[in-house]
């Protein structure tokens, strides 16, 4: 059974594995609030998911390690279970995803485990690891609904109450739900009046449909630039715990998701992964009401595919009116490209790209489409550049 004194005793059994993540105040990216950061994207393996693991692997019997592990994961369990497994002499074996990124099994396999790629998702590599520990004998390490793990994810919790006494609000990300398990549970136990809030991508919505219609609900699959959240199953154990303890939860877009990744990068020379950045995500999308308040979101992991990240940046980027695309009606004829051109320097645009074409159902038989894309401040720049380029009689298609 959870209880408080578990929580208590894995942050002193993890005090010689996990290493301290104090919290960092931001600057411009939640102006409504005075945000704080978690950052357990510093986290020894890149993620929180070590403190569960390393709790859960101290706490075996003698039998059960002499059997070595197993475990499933997307990729942040994975390194957790096997940094945890080479600290105490055993031997593990993952089963991931093959969409998992290549960053996340390589670091894997550098950390002693042997890695067993299965088609699909998290579920898939989950009933790959359960047919395994029948078939061999492992001991299975659950990466969320196991009270020893949680327990190790509430140490997060007991470290921000710790250091700031005054909190309002401490925003989660939630995948399976084991971190806001282990969080909510032991900082209600510390402080009932702080709020915890979780939060998922809206591809893979599962905890959040289940708390919404009060019972567990799978979903028939999950897809999302957050893959250490994308669980179709949510836990049995984390979804009572949940139920119990958590104040709201919501879901967050991809380009929501981006823009969080986007901002922590300009804003706090921080590189955090999808999952990682959902929680800022919400509370730079007002999520919840949190105007006014002292919150905490955490950052749950920075273990992101650097040639996901590039195509993340350019998506952030979209998002927040910093590129920016215009496909404009013209008469073919010369002076045209220069006087666009002309229009959006003088307004402060840069232009990155130009593709023009003949063909096509103009109005006009000596028509042309011409796409620009350029570097822009923000949505109103974009208007400001519109509104100039139809004020010269350009036709914005």
């Amino acid at each position: 059974m959870l209880t408080i004194d578990k929580v208590f005793q894995a942050s002193v059994v993890l005090k010689s594995i996990v290493r301290p993540t104090p919290l960092v105040k931001t600057l411009g990216v939640a102006p409504e609030c005075e945000l704080y950061l978690k950052p357990e994207n510093m986290q020894r393996t890149g993620s929180f998911k070590v403190r569960g693991s390393g709790y859960k692997i101290a706490m075996l019997s003698p039998e059960e390690k002499s059997h070595g592990v197993i475990a499933c994961s997307a990729g942040n369990h994975a390194q957790g279970v096997a940094l945890a497994a080479s600290k105490c002499g055993i031997s593990s074996v993952i089963t991931l995803p093959d969409s998992a990124p290549i960053s996340k099994v390589e670091a894997t396999k550098a950390l002693g485990a042997e890695v067993v790629l299965v088609d699909g998702v998290y579920d898939d590599a989950y009933q790959k690891a359960i047919e395994m520990r029948d078939e061999f004998g492992y001991t299975f390490v659950h990466p969320y609904d196991d009270e020893d793990v949680i327990a190790g994810q509430g140490t997060i919790g007991l470290e921000i109450t710790n250091e700031l006494d005054d909190i309002d609000a401490i925003i989660v990300p939630v995948g399976g739900g084991g971190l806001i398990s282990g969080i909510s549970y032991a900082v209600k136990s510390v402080n009932p009046k702080i709020k915890v809030y979780g939060v998922q991508a809206a591809g893979a919505p599962g905890m959040y449909n289940s708390i919404k219609s009060g019972s567990l609900q799978s979903l028939p699959s999950v897809s999302t630039i957050a893959d250490g959240i994308a669980v179709k199953n949510p836990g049995k154990n984390t979804f009572e715990i949940i139920k119990q303890y958590v104040d709201d939860i919501a879901v967050v877009s991809e380009d929501e998701i981006a823009s969080a990744i986007l901002t922590l990068i300009e804003k706090q020379k921080m590189v955090a992964e999808g999952a990682g950045a959902a929680a800022t995500a919400a509370v730079m999308f007002g999520k919840f009401d949190l105007k006014g308040k002292k919150v905490v979101s955490v950052v749950s992991g920075g273990n992101i595919d650097v040639t996901i990240l590039s195509r993340v940046i350019e998506r952030g980027l979209m998002k927040t009116g910093r590129l920016s695309s215009l496909l404009i009606e013209l008469i073919d004829k010369p002076g045209q490209l220069k006087d666009v051109s002309r229009i959006i320097a003088d307004c402060g645009g840069n232009v990155t790209s130009v593709h023009h074409e003949r063909a096509g159902d103009t109005e006009s038989v000596n028509g042309c489409y011409l796409r620009i894309s350029m570097e822009t401040r923000n949505y109103e720049h974009v208007l400001e550049i519109t509104d100039a380029l139809k004020a010269e009689g350009f036709k914005i298609v």
